[in-house]
């Protein structure tokens, strides 16, 4: 039993990170499977499919690439699943007013749950995929890092997975640099060696998002009142989903100084605009906790938190509550705490877990 080949199912985006992650996995003589997840319609975002993962293009470069290390390749449709567990909540929560990150729905309920219930169905053992983050095994457990190269470290959007997801997952890159990786990329001669990194949501490929949401609802959002802290009148919005917290661009109405989004009032549909010094706060509130190794401490705990994916982690004490809620109270006052988005929580670099904030 002990001397049989492990198997792993890797899952392919086409781009060059999951190239070379199924180059390192069958060099470490994994029996493997490459595969596409086909999340989307071509006219649920519109026709020009250029930088999204579910492009002919894109599926035939992982074709390639598959052909070239000797292995099998499919694509596996998860259109329904994918609307109904990442589109809808990510066009719910634009409705309620926050600014959602829908890769982390993905990589839970996607890649790590469905994916990794089809690779038991199919005989696999693991799932495999580019992203650049590490996990080590420690006194039986698994835990979550950061990758070696942090200029590239995903482990943000990785929060909300399980030990036991972890337990059966690889990431293959989480010990490389984004050059080295293009350079084996290059060295092997894949067709995906020189493809440019995607910056937008897949599924958001021009980058508007107000503009998906108008098309995926068949519907125009109403247009309401910008109003200042006391609640004055300043001018008038063009519906909530345009907005976002911290925002300071595109708000269209004349004023003497700059003025930024502070909160969007749904109920009211009302967008409030401040100063920027009236961006700053300490305190926070999660829903949803995830603590990846599922043994909580007792009492408050001392860590680092990061409150968007582009944010530098800070100093806080966090009080976990019920209902898997937690409070986070920084050291110092953050810009911009922006709910939608997810609070992720650090000890060095190590991923403790995290929940949406509210």
């Amino acid at each position: 039993m002990g001397n049989e080949t492990k198997k792993a199912l890797i899952a392919m985006s086409g781009g060059v990170d999951s190239s070379v992650a199924a180059m390192l996995m069958v060099k470490k003589g994994f029996e493997c499977m490459g595969c596409t997840m086909r999340l989307y319609e071509n006219d649920m975002i519109g026709e020009d499919l250029f930088g999204t993962c579910c492009s002919k293009k894109d599926t035939d470069d992982a074709r390639q690439v598959c052909e070239r290390i000797g292995i099998d390749y499919n694509i596996y449709h998860y259109e329904a699943q994918f609307r109904n567990l990442v589109i809808e909540p990510f066009v719910c929560s634009y409705e309620r007013g926050e600014t959602p990150n829908p890769c982390i729905r993905c990589n839970r309920y996607l890649k790590f749950n469905i994916l990794y219930e089809k690779a038991k169905e199919l005989g696999y053992d693991n799932i495999v995929t580019g992203h650049y983050a590490r996990i080590e095994e420690r006194d039986g457990h698994f835990y979550l890092k950061k990758a070696k190269d942090l200029s590239k470290d995903q482990s943000y959007v990785l929060y909300d997975l399980t030990e036991e997801q972890l337990r059966h997952t690889y990431f293959p890159l989480g010990e490389l640099t984004k050059t080295q990786a293009r350079a084996i990329a290059d060295e092997n001669g894949f067709v995906t060696s020189h493809k440019k990194d995607s910056q937008d949501i897949c599924f958001v490929p021009d980058g508007d998002y107000a503009g998906m949401i108008r098309r995926y609802r068949n519907k125009e959002y109403p247009k309401g009142n910008f109003v200042d802290l006391e609640g004055n009148v300043l001018g008038t919005h063009e519906g909530i989903i345009n907005y976002t917290i911290g925002q300071r661009r595109g708000l269209g109405i004349p004023a003497d100084r700059r003025l930024y989004v502070k909160r969007i009032d749904p109920l009211k549909n009302e967008v409030i605009l401040a100063d920027d010094e009236d961006l700053f706060e300490k305190e926070l509130y999660v829903r949803d906790f995830n603590w990846i190794t599922g043994r909580e401490p007792e009492g408050d705990f001392r860590c680092h938190a990061k409150i968007r994916y582009r944010h530098k982690e800070r100093p806080a004490t966090v009080s976990l509550l019920p209902d898997k809620r937690a409070k986070i109270v920084f050291d110092e006052p953050q810009r911009a705490i922006t709910a939608g988005q997810s609070a992720v929580l650090y000890d060095g670099d190590t991923v403790l877990g995290g929940g949406i904030i509210c």
